[in-house]
């Protein structure tokens, strides 16, 4: 599927870009072709929908988002597609999911929420709960990170 100058390209845009004025020209010259070839090729596995997106990832302890939390939410099967969509609009969540309920996990959809304090969390919750009337969820607030990486594929 992916020829492997496409798989070259991929391996480098999984790590952070360099940091400087021209990041292409400098992976461009890594993988040896022109800067213009890159981001050609950027473009079109892009539009293949190879590339789902291409974005900067704010440090966010740094701009003062120190805590952070899983919901886990009960919500009925046959209101999942109209309420996960809903919890998704919320600029607090970075992460939407749905899954499947496992023995006596009931919890089927679940969110991850970003706020200054511990309180910030809960009440992002409490707004989400309110606007989807899903009142059935459990918080779990981060403690410690481990591992936080995008996938690696090549």
């Amino acid at each position: 599927m992916l020829d492997d100058l496409e798989r070259r390209i991929i391996h480098y845009l999984q790590d952070d870009l360099p940091q400087t004025v021209r990041p292409f020209a400098v992976l461009a010259e890594k993988i040896g072709i022109r800067e213009e070839e890159l981001i050609e090729k950027i473009k079109l596995l892009k539009e293949q929908g190879i590339l789902r997106r291409f974005g900067g990832n704010l440090n966010h302890q740094l701009a003062g988002f120190k805590a952070n939390a899983m919901v886990a939410w009960y919500a009925p099967e046959d209101k999942i597609d109209e309420i996960g969509p809903l919890m998704a609009t919320f600029k607090e969540v970075s992460h939407c999911y749905q899954r499947r309920i496992q023995g006596k996990w009931r919890y089927n959809l679940f969110t991850m929420v970003h706020g200054k304090s511990k309180k910030d969390c809960q009440d992002i919750a409490r707004r989400i709960a309110e606007k989807t009337g899903i009142k059935d969820y459990v918080f779990l607030l981060t403690l410690k990170e481990y591992k936080k990486t995008s996938p690696k594929y090549f």
